[in-house]
Formats: structure tokens, C-alpha cells, sequence
């Protein structure tokens, strides 16, 4: 049976570790999502209302945050929208649909809340699917006039961007301290940081622009 639900509080820690469990040596030799749920919650651009989790049996297996972001175009106008993330399915039950299920619930309740336009920062395999697109199609950059191939749009009501040329900005909560980060993760139950494949991918992949 699944259920997907908000977030409690006496889920917080559960939510760590399958954060932390799911990221682990993904990106870099450790990681520090689990960190940024840790301190997320109490951050002004969290919101509760879009903070899930879902459960398959009863039990807790993966988690969806958002945080508020906002597009400003040439003139200065700024627009409000989301952006996701960490989305998190522990590793023994990757795969198998519960995380898309996730992120399509949680698209529902965006909507409901007025939101028309979600950005994230992920590998386009994993999205495509989702109706993300590449951020160059809706000319949509970060400062710099930069289109990172990694960024990616969902437009939650058709039509919702018209065209003109807009740049990103997330929360300030998502640049994190990599030194609490650490201490964070070391105070922790060990866990073995070292070097997979997947690392080299996400460095390509992080680095890599649109022109």
C-alpha cells in the first residue's frame, strides 16, 4: 500500500537517512544533502505545505522538499516560483516508480497552492519524463547569460512563460557551509566516502553549458 503524506516531525531523522543513504558517493565522496534537509525546515523560503513524504507498507521510504525561487527578467520584474529537491528514495526501492509517483503528487499540490513553474538542477535522464525541459527552450539562464545543460523547467500551467529572457535564483539556503556540512555528517553513523563512476558523470554534467 502507498501513501504519500506531509512530512511530521517524527519523521525528521528517518528523512535524514534516506537522504543520506540515497546520496551517498552519488555526486562526491560523501555528500551533504542529508545536511540541507537538516537545516532546510527552518529556513524562511521552506515550505511545509510541499514537504512529503511517501510510504510503502506503512514504512517511510523516500521524501520530496521545496523551496521557493524566483525568475527575474531585464527589466527587474521577478516572477516567485519552486524548485525541488533533495527527492530522495532509499537505494533498495530506486527505480521501481515511487519517486516519479512522488514529484507527480507533489506537482498536484503545487498547483494548488497558485505555483506555475518549477526549476531544478539534476540529469535530464531522470526528468525528461516528468515534463522538464531544458532551460535554453524557455530562455531561462542563471547570471552570466549562462543555460547549464543540468537546469531544467516544468512549466505546471501551459503557457506560463512567455518568452522573454529571465534569470534564475534559488533560496540562499542551498548554498551550503561544507565545513558544517561535514561536521554534520561525522557526527553521524560512519559511512565510507569514496569514488564511484557516477562522480565523473556529475562533474561533466555540472560543468556542461547550452549555447
Amino acid at each position: 500500500m502507498i501513501n504519500i503524506r506531509n512530512e511530521k516531525q517524527e519523521d525528521y531523522r528517518k528523512v535524514e537517512e534516506i537522504t543520506r543513504k540515497a546520496f551517498y558517493n552519488q555526486y562526491t565522496p560523501g555528500c551533504t544533502e542529508h545536511y540541507l534537509v537538516h537545516i532546510m525546515r527552518n529556513h524562511n523560503d521552506f515550505i511545509p505545505e510541499l514537504d512529503f513524504v511517501i510510504e510503502l507498507d506503512g514504512q517511510v521510504i523516500g521524501n520530496i522538499m521545496y523551496t521557493k525561487a524566483k525568475l527575474v527578467d531585464e527589466d527587474g520584474k521577478e516572477k516567485p516560483i519552486l524548485t525541488f529537491g533533495p527527492v530522495s528514495i532509499l537505494p533498495e526501492y530506486q527505480r521501481r516508480g515511487y519517486g516519479k509517483m512522488l514529484i507527480e503528487e507533489s506537482f498536484k499540490k503545487a498547483i494548488n497552492l497558485g505555483y506555475d513553474t518549477i526549476v531544478i538542477f539534476g540529469s535530464p535522464s531522470n526528468y525528461v519524463s516528468l515534463g522538464f525541459k531544458s532551460c535554453k527552450k524557455f530562455n531561462i539562464c542563471i547570471e552570466g547569460k549562462i543555460f547549464p545543460a543540468a537546469m531544467m523547467v516544468k512549466e505546471l500551467k501551459e503557457n506560463t512563460l512567455d518568452g522573454r529572457r529571465w534569470i534564475y535564483y534559488d533560496s540562499p539556503v542551498m548554498k551550503i557551509d561544507e565545513k558544517k556540512a561535514e561536521e554534520y555528517d561525522n557526527m553521524l553513523e560512519k559511512m565510507e566516502r569514496k569514488y564511484k563512476p557516477s562522480q565523473e558523470e556529475f562533474y561533466i554534467l555540472s560543468n556542461s553549458t547550452i549555447k
